[in-house]
């Protein structure tokens, strides 16, 4: 598949890597490597990968190697089923060797602009624990208490209100 990119998905975090919205399949080694070690590449795959309203995102370096990467699709979000413009987040990833150069955070800001260009009002995701901080420093609030996937570790219901003025929902 080709790049899907346009002028308004492409941001630079510094002279070693771009961000640029990526057809689906350029993001699935960093993916399976990070977010599913040990598992097959096949899990690596979202069923929403080959949606048109699905958005790729990854940063590469200047020899193409992928090195963070996020996805961006909309899906009601479930502790505000009747928000309209709701949009998740998934597979949000850095490789450990890339990880403290704000590359993630260039990533999912241009994850969140694409986002607020189509529309979108409120971007959900279900983090990492570990990755907390990287969220609450993009605005993002926590919702419930956090839990553990047996497949895939701790993790917590994050949200982020793009217009910034909504109320929070009950936890």
């Amino acid at each position: 598949m080709a790049d899907r990119g346009t002028t308004d998905d492409h941001a630079t975090p510094g002279p070693d890597v771009t961000v640029a919205r990526v057809a689906a399949e350029v993001t699935y080694p960093l993916r399976q490597r990070v977010l599913r070690p040990g598992r097959p590449p096949a899990a690596a795959r979202f069923a929403i990968d080959d949606e048109s309203s699905t958005a790729s995102f990854a940063a590469r370096t200047p020899d193409g190697e992928v090195v963070a990467t996020a996805v961006v699709y909309p899906e009601p979000c479930p502790w505000l089923p009747d928000r309209p413009g709701a949009w998740r987040l998934r597979g949000m990833a850095t490789a450990p060797d890339h990880r403290g150069r704000g590359i993630g955070t260039q990533v999912l800001r241009t994850a969140l602009a694409h986002v607020a260009a189509a529309g979108g009002d409120v971007v959900w995701c279900n983090a990492r624990v570990p990755a907390r901080r990287l969220y609450e420093r993009a605005g993002f609030r926590a919702h419930g208490a956090p839990w553990d996937d047996p497949e895939i570790g701790p993790h917590l219901a994050m949200w982020l209100d793009l217009r910034g003025a909504a109320e929070a929902p009950p936890p």
